[in-house]
């Protein structure tokens, strides 16, 4: 998304910034960083807390005083994504057209129409890579992430996630518009920069408050809220979130796939089987709905009370999924010594800098390869997990998620 800025002169991007803030209930900050001080301010036309943008930019330049020049910048202040970019303006074309920009509110609406209606132009400018081919037992673990988060190439997440059923507040800024959002889809152009929630008390990592892989309890982990859409009526069983927690409550009483290995040969089989023994799963708070999909919610799942920001890393895998954004817990869950499971449609400032299956358990939207994944917990799976390690045949996705349980169980780090 960077690249077609680069077409405009400096004069006309402050010229596209300050057309943009001065539209009424934009919801941007307009940011000015001090190359001199290295400190940066923040205004909005209504707003005062900057969610911490400003102190984000104060933190990873302030050694740099002297150093940067002054820059002014756009800030988005939703959760979620804000920027379309029409394919004529990012191939360079209808110079005319640079300077203007559409908005229009789709909150409470379903957006995915709006945000992959550029899919075809696209796609034929994308080039094809032969990538190799990794035996996954037909069960849907990730290979290739960037593929996995391409709406252009699933069209079936359109019933799958909040934010394209129903988000709770989504302003669709269409032209070649520069602001800084957490993190955006594979269809927008948000310029991505990393979240200020990484460095708020409730997301930081303090290993005081964490303890050894052998020593956590043998499950799964998540507690939260159920953003991620709002709800009018029953669509909220498609949401992300709730399809989730339906999932390890076992509430839908769906078929499970897990592997079986018999005479050396990996398969699927079907079962009817959970083992709620190995999740603790649940949401604290239900909110985003009218009263009825309110009532019905707090009816279906089975509510916790709100749980410690720590609780977590009691357990040996943590999953971390989207809300209305990006989920401010990642970076915590990526520091402990817990394995984390992570499910986004999002794409971050990191992405080229965390590589899946190292760094982190990357589930796919369906969620259904989450019952093999956590079923390795169980005893008997441990050991099997050892022998795929002793193999060292990296071919075959249960052998690469028992290298990286192996590395997190034996980790000095």
């Amino acid at each position: 998304m960077v690249s077609p800025l680069l077409r405009l002169s400096g004069k006309e991007i402050i010229k596209i910034m300050s057309d943009v803030q001065n539209f009424l209930d934009i919801d941007l900050w307009f940011c000015s960083f001090s190359g001199a001080n290295a400190k940066t301010h923040c205004s909005h036309p209504t707003r005062t807390f900057d969610r911490h943008i400003g102190l984000l930019f104060d933190k990873m330049f302030e050694n740099l005083p002297g150093v940067l020049p002054d820059i002014k910048f756009l800030a988005n202040h939703l959760d979620e994504p804000r920027v379309l970019t029409p394919p004529r303006l990012m191939q360079g074309g209808d110079s005319s057209g640079k300077r203007q920009f559409r908005v229009t509110d789709l909150s409470r609406r379903p957006t995915w129409n709006a945000i992959t209606r550029y899919c075809a132009s696209q796609q034929s400018n994308e080039s094809t890579q032969t990538k190799p081919t990794l035996e996954t037992f037909s069960l849907p673990f990730v290979t290739d992430r960037s593929s996995d988060i391409d709406l252009c190439q699933h069209p079936e997440y359109s019933n799958m996630h909040g934010l394209l059923i129903s988000p709770t507040s989504f302003s669709l800024i269409e032209g070649l518009v520069p602001i800084l959002s957490t993190g955006s889809p594979s269809t927008m152009g948000d310029l991505l920069f990393p979240s200020p929630a990484y460095i708020e008390s409730e997301f930081r990592y303090d290993e005081t408050h964490d303890i050894e892989w052998d020593k956590k309890q043998n499950n799964l982990y998540w507690a939260g809220s159920n953003t991620g859409g709002f709800s009018v009526d029953e669509q909220w069983r498609s949401y992300h979130r709730q399809r989730f927690v339906t999932l390890a409550q076992n509430l839908g009483k769906q078929q499970q796939y897990y592997l079986r290995e018999k005479d050396g040969i990996i398969s699927p089989s079907k079962s009817s089987f959970l083992n709620g023994r190995l999740y603790n799963v649940a949401f604290t708070r239900i909110l985003q709905c009218t009263p009825t999909p309110c009532h019905s919610q707090t009816s279906y799942f089975h509510l916790k009370p709100w749980a410690s920001k720590d609780r977590a890393l009691s357990s040996k895998l943590v999953f971390d999924l989207d809300g209305n954004g990006i989920s401010g817990r990642y970076y915590k869950l990526l520091a402990s010594h817990s394995a984390p499971l992570k499910q986004t449609l999002f794409r971050e400032w990191h992405d080229e800098r965390l590589v899946p299956w190292v760094h982190y358990i990357p589930v796919s939207q369906s969620l259904e390869e989450v019952p093999e994944l956590t079923s390795t917990l169980e005893p008997l799976k441990e050991g099997r997990a050892r022998r795929y390690k002793n193999r060292l045949n990296l071919n075959n996705f249960p052998t690469i998620y028992a290298s990286f349980i192996y590395s997190r169980n034996n980790s000095t780090d």
